[in-house]
This record gives structure tokens, C-alpha cells and sequence, in this order.
């Protein structure tokens, strides 16, 4: 990844604000977020590891502490952090450990990562809701308010060896995937993983949240 295709990277704007989720491989988090309204960017990538700057095979290696996660910019006037909140937690299932489905491995555990007071708060009391109705949820609810958990974006490229981040902790860091990664199911929607995974995910939550699919 070039430092062209990271400016790509959402930039949070007054009218839009960012919400950060890990449940299961990223294609499938990106394609039913890029389908629901008032979701203006959604960005595959990696978070909650050790190491700064990690690869897809890295952290599919299970060598990082890396969850596989999605960064999605929204118009809270046009949907509500409890609505993508709804949807998230209706596409994958919260009580696998480190599992969706076949897909098992640390970077596939669900998380939720609160970028505001307000988004911590709507996401404790969803795991409660959610404990209360008997479902045993193991998402992790992780605070980066505050953090500079974008600090790094303009500061790496991947094809620099040098770079290091010293002003920030890289398990706080969102790290964007590599190019190939980005919009993967509306590029391969006849691939088989996309087929049999990814459909039926992006089916559901059109099924379950009509009133939120773009036109």
C-alpha cells in the first residue's frame, strides 16, 4: 500500500463521526456497512495488536494480537450509533470466542472499539441488553477515547521498513489493510468465500434492517 491509496483514509468531518467494529473477517463487516444508509466510507483494517504496522498474513498468523475490523464514517443526522450498533451485533455471532463460524483465530473476535463517551456508553448498555436476554456476549468493549488512534495513518506507508510509531501504543492504532482488501465483496462477488460468507451476512441484515439500506 502506497501513501496515495492511504489518504483514502476517512477524515471524521463535523456532520459525520466514526465507529470502529471487529466481528469476524473484515469483507464481510465492509460490504453490509457499505449498504447502509447514512454510512458515508467504511475501511477494512487492523486493530487491538502488539505490533506496529502489521500484514493480512501476520496477523492471520495469529503473530500480532490483531482483530481484523472495519472503520466506518456516518452521519449520526441519518443513523445513530445504536442502529450500527443493531446491525453489528445481527451479522456476526458475539458468543464465539475467537471464532465466526469456520473462521477461527484471535482475528476474528468480536470488538467494538468506542471512539466518544457517548459510543462507550450505547455499547456497554447493548452488552447488557444483550447479557440480560440470555445471550453470554464475549465482545470486547475497548475504550479509545482520547487515543490517537489515527495518529499513525499519515505517518506510515507500506512499503517503509524504517517507520516507527513512538507516539502511541499500537494496540490503540486503527492500521489500514492493504489495497487488495479494500471493498472486496462488490470486487469478487462471485468468489466463493464471498458466494457462501459474505452474501448470506449482507442478506440478513437487508432482511432484518429494510428501513437502513441504501436505495
Amino acid at each position: 500500500m502506497t501513501a496515495d491509496t492511504m489518504t483514502s483514509t476517512p477524515n471524521k468531518s463535523p456532520s459525520t463521526q466514526i465507529a470502529i467494529f471487529g466481528g469476524g473477517c473484515f469483507w464481510c463487516l465492509e460490504a453490509v456497512f457499505q449498504r447502509t444508509t447514512g454510512v458515508t466510507k467504511v475501511l477494512s483494517g487492523y486493530m487491538g495488536g502488539h505490533l506496529a504496522n502489521p500484514s493480512y498474513e501476520a496477523v492471520c498468523g495469529k503473530q500480532t494480537g490483531h482483530a481484523e475490523v472495519v472503520l466506518v464514517e456516518y452521519r449520526p443526522d441519518q443513523i445513530g450509533y445504536a442502529a450500527l450498533l443493531d446491525i453489528f451485533f445481527t451479522i456476526h455471532d458475539p458468543t464465539t470466542p475467537n471464532r465466526q463460524g469456520n473462521d477461527v483465530g484471535p482475528q476474528y473476535r468480536s470488538m467494538v472499539f468506542a471512539t466518544s463517551a457517548s459510543q462507550c456508553e450505547l455499547a456497554g448498555r447493548k452488552l447488557g441488553e444483550l447479557q440480560s436476554a440470555g445471550v453470554r456476549a464475549v465482545t470486547e468493549l475497548v475504550d479509545v477515547t482520547g487515543e490517537d488512534w489515527r495518529v499513525a495513518l499519515d505517518q506510515i506507508t507500506r512499503d517503509s521498513d524504517s517507520t516507527t510509531v513512538r507516539t502511541v501504543r499500537p494496540e490503540v492504532v486503527f492500521w489500514p489493510a492493504e489495497a487488495d482488501h479494500h471493498s472486496y465483496f462488490n470486487r469478487n462477488p462471485g468468489q466463493g468465500y464471498c458466494l457462501f460468507v459474505v452474501a448470506p451476512k449482507v442478506i440478513k441484515a437487508q432482511q432484518s434492517f429494510p428501513a437502513m439500506v441504501k436505495d
